[in-house]
């Protein structure tokens, strides 16, 4: 890997992709998040928060097929997860109620679902426009904002081309995959933007060894 000391941020393909390559790229996503650490942490951090028994909403934005919402239902039967994504192609096989919307411009009013969260969303975006992400995410959340995502470094920046050989990632997730772990963080970077988001009860964690970092803020 060109180790990187600071984020780098480059266009990637699924910006871009034709419905049919999208759909490609998401199916790699969802076994990634299946496998490899994002279903098991999403439910960890929900444990710290309600019960498995308890009705609470959630909104997941840039939920893309909306599979993270999915497994947590599962654990969570009561639980309604919202997803909301700009792509309606990328929103195609999530579940309702799912809504093609502008993370920057919420159209919910303040407070109107419990918990806030992304996965693998953040890093898209440049430092300032993450507060304004974060920022948006705490005035629509009663109760938490959590997101999920990569920890730069070699092993996250390695893995889906060193794996190609037996997972047969699509061609997009070959390109996307280094370019998101480039764009990524460390934890202390995410708890930075957390804290300039006025998120004041931000907690950052690292994830082994899936590459992965959660941050819990309580609203």
């Amino acid at each position: 890997m060109p180790i990187v000391q600071e984020r780098v941020i480059e266009p990637e393909l699924l910006d871009e992709a034709s419905p049919e390559e999208a759909r490609g790229n998401l199916r790699d996503l969802v076994r990634i998040n299946r496998h490899f650490g994002g279903y098991r942490i999403l439910r960890k951090l929900v444990s710290g928060l309600v019960s498995a028994e308890e009705r609470f909403s959630m909104l997941d934005i840039g939920a893309a097929s909306g599979d993270m919402g999915a497994a947590l239902r599962a654990s969570y039967p009561m639980a309604r997860v919202t997803s909301l994504d700009r792509s309606f192609t990328h929103l195609a096989l999530a579940s309702e109620p799912k809504i093609v919307g502008d993370a920057f411009s919420l159209p919910f009013q303040p407070g109107s679902f419990d918990l806030v969260f992304s996965s693998l969303f953040l890093h898209h975006f440049s430092n300032d426009q993450i507060v304004g992400l974060l920022s948006n995410a705490k005035r629509v959340a009663r109760r938490a904002v959590l997101a999920i995502d990569l920890e730069r470094g070699p092993m996250a920046y390695y893995f889906i081309p060193a794996t190609q050989w037996l997972f047969g990632w699509h061609s997009i997730s070959m390109h996307d995959g280094p370019a998101s772990v480039q764009a990524a963080f460390k934890k202390d970077e995410l708890l930075k933007l957390a804290l300039q988001a006025e998120l004041k009860h931000a907690r950052v964690a690292a994830h082994r060894p899936w590459s992965r970092l959660s941050l819990v803020a309580r609203v």
